[in-house]
């Protein structure tokens, strides 16, 4: 059986090694915390708390880091690297953001749910590219098509209509968001809870805004009229529709005719732009104008022809 003296708390020798070697340290008894009643914590200083200083070196590298970061350059706006980061986006995602154009709903922000502060210029750059070739080649198949059912149609190639189709789509998708934003700045000074959109969002929107009239484009090779102008109707209802729902939460916090006005002009240019590329790249020539035949004139009886005179034959 066990003695009293064996049954005695021993301390461990490990602490009492280090108090033989740190006279000046405390020890300290946490019977009334978690640690079990008699076990002895051991705290070595010299002046100070090496734990505190410890978190004071962390705080003093974090802060150092942070400061670094700030101080680094960014690259300036004529280098390759600053526009780099407008292209850095998926597949998946410009899909996603083409999906949410052509399908546009009440309360779905374009901004907020597809954007996400994160907007890029690789869709708009293509789809504007992709409509301006797309709105030539079928202007000029159009009329192709238009000469093989009359043959009086003449036609050459045009091809003036690229560089039109180009010029005009991407000054729309440009200098429309540009007054577009710098009016929303400038309304924002005036109502102070109104938060535009950044410019580089407002371009976003516009240019996945475009991407509906290029399946529109295709469709007007039908020769019909009457449904060439239903299917534009359709594209521009779909297209002004994403971009009302989008802009709905900015101009709101403005005042009601201030809103109305705003997003009248931002569907009636949308509409100028869709009617003008309907009148413009498809328009009919008219038929080739044809020289009439001489007319032969038939002579009075009374006038007599002089008489022809016979050949001589020339002599051998």
């Amino acid at each position: 059986m066990a003695s009293a003296d064996e049954l005695t708390f021993h301390e461990f020798e490990e602490a009492t090694n280090l108090l033989a070697e740190t006279p000046d340290a405390a020890t300290t008894s946490r019977s009334d915390q978690l640690t079990p009643q008699g076990h002895v914590a051991v705290a070595v200083g010299s002046g100070g708390s090496y734990g505190a200083e410890d978190e004071v070196e962390e705080e003093s590298d974090k802060a150092a880091l942070l400061q670094e970061k700030q101080q680094q350059q960014q690259p300036g706006f004529w280098t390759f690297s600053y526009y780099q980061s407008f292209f850095d986006v998926d597949t998946s995602q410009v899909l996603n953001r083409i999906k949410g154009s052509l399908l546009p709903r009440p309360g779905h922000n374009f901004v907020r749910h597809h954007l996400r502060n994160r907007p890029d210029l690789y869709g708009p750059f293509w789809i504007c590219a992709t409509l301006a070739f797309v709105l030539a080649v079928t202007g000029n198949l159009t009329l192709v098509l238009a000469q093989r059912r009359d043959p009086s149609i003449h036609y050459s190639p045009q091809f003036h209509k690229v560089t039109v189709a180009g010029i005009s789509i991407y000054c729309y998708a440009w200098l429309v968001p540009l007054a577009l934003w710098g009016f929303l700045r400038w309304r924002k000074g005036v109502r102070e809870r109104m938060g535009p959109y950044t410019f580089l969002e407002t371009v976003c929107v516009y240019g996945y805004s475009l991407f509906v009239f290029i399946p529109m484009v295709v469709l007007w090779l039908i020769p019909v009229p009457w449904l060439q102008w239903l299917f534009g109707a359709l594209a521009l209802g779909l297209s002004a529709t994403g971009l009302v729902f989008t802009l709905w939460p900015v101009v709101r916090e403005d005042t009601r005719l201030v809103a109305m006005v705003l997003l009248s002009a931002v569907v009636l240019l949308h509409a100028l732009l869709a009617v003008g590329c309907k009148l413009y790249f498809f328009q009919s020539l008219p038929p080739e104008k044809v020289a009439p035949p001489p007319q032969i004139t038939s002579l009075p009886s009374n006038i007599l022809l002089p008489p022809t005179l016979p050949q001589t034959m020339a002599p051998s």
